[in-house]
């Protein structure tokens, strides 16, 4: 998985294809991404459900984790994650910069800033650790 189209294209019938979540810029130890605010990823109280804004920001911290993966690993998993949610959107978009805080051999740590596109003012702060996974030995 090495540009944008493969990275789209893998999640079409996951749950990021389901809340159209959509890959828009890649470089070393970045990568960032967008989502299409509308009802339907919603909470019953009116705002943005929170679930959707960790989905954007764990999916594209994970794919970017994919895309980083260190030499030898074949796959990784979220161990921890934490969100801070400053604001809600309600319409348009909302923006993920999600970038590396940390390579190593057996996690990676990653910080994503999800924003209102229309404004670029701030919606939540995120930060996971990605646990990496290698092939078990035979």
């Amino acid at each position: 998985m090495t540009t944008l189209e493969e990275m789209n294209a893998r999640g079409q019938e996951n749950l990021p294809g389901l809340i159209g979540i959509e890959f828009i810029g890649i470089g070393t130890g970045e990568l960032r991404s967008r989502l299409t605010v509308r009802p339907e990823l919603f909470a019953p109280n009116g705002y943005l459900h929170a679930a959707t804004i960790v989905a954007l920001a764990d999916t594209t911290c994970g794919y970017g984790t994919f895309y980083n993966l260190p030499e030898g690993a074949h796959n990784f998993t979220t161990i921890e994650l934490k969100s801070n949610f400053v604001r809600t959107v309600r319409v348009g978009g909302i923006v993920c910069v999600a970038t590396m805080a940390h390579s190593g051999r057996t996690t990676q740590i990653w910080d994503a800033h999800v924003s209102d596109e229309s404004n670029n003012k701030p919606v939540a702060l995120f930060r996971c650790t990605q646990l990496i996974i290698y092939p078990r030995a035979a």
